[in-house]
């Protein structure tokens, strides 16, 4: 699923909802990572057990593992992500 993968690549992680901490935060369950995580839902009213993607960037591979940036550093299974859009490196053109 996860072929492909490069350092800067944006990749979408598939999460749980698990509660509602707050009105504005919401605690999710991420496959293969074993800490809690929480992140900010202000917009909308999510409910426990529903599906959320997590969108973040590629900053490391390490064999089977992928740690994706989610405003900190996650590291899960390179199953468990979805490519969303591949690195372009930005074009340097002369002046």
């Amino acid at each position: 699923m996860a072929k492909g993968i490069n350092i800067g690549d944006e990749v979408v992680i598939t999460a749980t909802v698990r509660r509602r901490v707050t009105e504005d935060r919401v605690s999710v369950s991420i496959p293969s990572y074993g800490f809690p995580h929480s992140i900010v839902d202000r917009t909308s009213k999510i409910k426990k057990g529903q599906p959320i993607e997590l969108v973040g960037d590629v900053v490391h591979i390490d064999g089977d593992r992928v740690t994706v940036s989610l405003g900190v550093p996650v590291t899960v299974d390179k199953d468990k992500v979805r490519l969303a859009m591949p690195y372009k490196p930005p074009v340097d053109r002369p002046t």
